[in-house]
């Protein structure tokens, strides 16, 4: 299941993500949106996990949680945005 994570901290990396959403489950991806021209986030970033169960829960587990002093929205991408 794909996950999209919105309001992330600019200093919030892949490797921060892929810590927090594998304590619910399987992280098969978990990358930050980063802007083309010049590689700055986006504060934004997408989430796979493949085990729905898990994905599920770790959506009602982070959302509207903090996370690098941000409080961050997530939710469940139905189809793969094209970023």
């Amino acid at each position: 299941m794909n996950i999209q994570v919105f309001n992330l901290s600019l200093n919030t990396a892949d490797r921060d993500l892929r810590k927090l959403f594998s304590a619910f489950g399987i992280v098969a991806s978990a990358e930050v949106i980063r802007d083309k021209l010049n590689g700055r986030s986006k504060c934004n970033a997408m989430v796979e996990m493949p085990i729905e169960r898990e994905a599920l829960l770790a959506i009602e587990s982070l959302h509207q949680t903090m996370l690098d002093g941000k409080k961050i929205s997530v939710t469940a991408l139905h189809a793969k945005p094209k970023w």
